[in-house]
């Protein structure tokens, strides 16, 4: 009888296993390129963002999630659970000299695509990778941190962290790059590749999907019906739609009334600024291409729903560093960016015949690539950035921008939205999180296991911890988190952030801020407790040491 009992115990404890397993989740994590804290409406912007929006309104937002404040470190974070530099992205996917600084995804850390296929996850991506190096002069380059290379099962997207969005550089789809289709758009190309990954998925095991966007990431390139919706709608200016989003963001609690809008720079008045009508056009592009990105981003909800899968899929959305400073082809003379063309040299290419520029020397159809000051933004034959006033406004209220690790640099919106794992909607969770922490996130929810050992390598432990317990309103464990890129470096831990900015004089001046009372980053703390300065900077000597994080001045290693 004991016997019986036992089998029955069994059964009903493999069934009970087996129901958990086929009841986790699909998985779907989104990230954008280049946007600032307060650019889509949820989070205080005046860009039309309404399934975004809506994905908040029945979910999460989080107030003080981070990135790492670029493009590649950032998706090597994300993808990896730790820190960049552990991942080998400790710069950006260039060498220089370490393991560290390799410039390529590390064989001593997993992918959350690796982690979740071996839980029986089928994986899938659409987007940007840029965790390999890539050179426009291979066609035939080593793949072995490609995507499929890495724990995907099917990938369409780029290789390389920026391109055209007509005719984008290292295109490729699963190993092999590929030339455009007609009436390419990029931003478009992502969402339907997502749609239809999504629309043959046909098994009962759960999927993966991460689809990082290049949008709102320079060249400024728009569809025509996309900027027409905004014509006009920024020509009072960067400080009007400041103070407009400060307005919004207080009404809607995302910050204090006593975190004051941080200085600009040097950035002129809109009055004193010459050539109003071009800078304006600048942002009614930067929009369009937001805009765009959430109507995909309608499409793949829309494909969730068809499948009736919605309700059971986990959604992040966040962004991967600030508005973006650089102005990207502002030249005083509008010239091509190959001077000295003969016209009659110019050859279109060929249908078939992929990209391998990041500035294309001619558009598909034989025009020049242009960049300069007044050149109309949003079609092929131009190359241009947004600009530094309007990405002060995209991170409002917030100090500095991508690259700098001060709150507009590593600021970003996560919204969660999953109607089986997540009953609040509408509310935001305050806990400070990262990057780091989205694979520790998945982890849990897909009832997976991080290895110690994979593929016969010895894999770094996660830095990141699970964000689930916030999805039932309880606090994170307090930790502190760490920056470091370009020199520029921080750390956070409770209300206090250490941070300081590099110069080319190596002057590393720490700056002490109170995030409870001012996260804008107004009031410098530093000269008045200097034991709390104290405290954070052997904090941060100790993970820069763990981490392997090089002085950027001198190029050697931090000891």
């Amino acid at each position: 009888m004991k016997n019986y009992y036992f089998i029955i115990f069994l059964i009903l404890f493999s069934c009970n296993n087996q129901a958990k397993k086929n009841n986790r989740p699909n998985i779907v994590l989104i990230m954008s390129d280049d946007m600032g804290y307060s650019d889509i409406g949820c989070y205080g912007g005046i860009i039309n963002t309404p399934f975004l929006d809506g994905l908040a309104a029945n979910g999460l937002r989080y107030t003080q999630f981070y990135n790492t404040a670029r493009c590649c470190p950032s998706r090597a974070a994300l993808l990896t659970g730790v820190y960049q530099h552990q991942a080998g992205i400790g710069h950006m996917v260039d060498t220089h000299g370490t393991d560290i600084y390799d410039g390529d995804l590390s064989k001593n850390v997993v992918t959350i695509a690796e982690v979740l296929k071996d839980a029986g996850y089928y994986t899938y991506m659409s987007g940007k990778w840029h965790v390999t190096p890539y050179k426009s002069d291979e066609t035939n380059p080593t793949k072995q941190n490609w995507p499929m290379q890495r724990g995907f099962d099917k990938f369409f997207g780029t290789i390389h962290g920026a391109g055209s969005f007509y005719d984008p550089n290292s295109l490729t789809r699963d190993n092999q790059f590929i030339a455009p289709s007609e009436d390419f758009y990029y931003t478009d190309a992502i969402s339907d590749n997502a749609v239809s990954y999504i629309e043959n998925h046909e098994t009962d095991s759960p999927f993966f999907l991460y689809v990082p966007y290049t949008a709102a990431h320079w060249p400024m390139h728009a569809k025509t019906e996309d900027i027409e919706k905004y014509k006009g709608k920024f020509d009072t200016g960067w400080d009007e739609m400041r103070d407009q989003k400060y307005a919004k963001m207080l009404e809607l609690g995302l910050i204090k009334p006593e975190w004051k809008l941080a200085k600009k720079d040097d950035i002129l008045s809109w009055e004193e600024t010459e050539r109003k009508e071009w800078y304006s056009s600048l942002m009614e592009v930067y929009a369009a291409m937001v805009d765009n990105m959430d109507q995909g981003i309608g499409r793949i909800l829309s494909s969730l729903d068809d499948k009736g899968i919605k309700d059971n899929t986990l959604i992040f959305f966040l962004q991967d560093n600030g508005g973006c400073a650089e102005e990207f082809g502002f030249r005083k003379n509008i010239e091509p960016n190959h001077i000295d063309v003969d016209p009659d040299t110019i050859q279109p290419m060929k249908k078939d015949e992929f990209q391998t520029e990041m500035v294309p020397k001619y558009t598909r159809d034989g025009r020049p690539v242009l960049s300069g000051i007044g050149l109309e933004p949003g079609g092929p034959n131009t190359y241009l950035g947004y600009g530094k006033p309007w990405a002060n406004a995209s991170n409002t209220p917030f100090r500095m921008y991508k690259h700098w690790v001060h709150e507009g640099g590593i600021a970003t919106p996560l919204i969660v939205h999953w109607p089986e794992g997540v009953s609040s909607k509408n509310e935001f969770r305050n806990d400070p999180g990262h990057l780091i922490d989205l694979m520790a996130t998945c982890i849990d929810v897909a009832d997976a296991e991080y290895p110690k050992i994979y593929n016969d390598n010895s894999i770094i432990p996660m830095e990141g911890i699970s964000l689930k317990p916030t999805f039932e309103n309880k606090s994170l464990e307090k930790r502190a988190i760490f920056w470091e890129h370009e020199g520029n470096k921080a750390v956070r831990y409770g209300n206090y952030k250490l941070v300081s900015k590099w110069n080319e004089k190596a002057e590393y001046a720490w700056e002490l801020y109170d995030m409870d009372v001012d996260r804008s980053e107004t009031n410098d703390l530093a000269g008045d407790l200097p034991d709390k300065v104290q405290e954070l900077e052997s904090m941060w000597m100790a993970w820069a040491i763990k981490a392997g994080v090089r002085n950027w001045d001198t190029k050697e290693l931090v000891q």
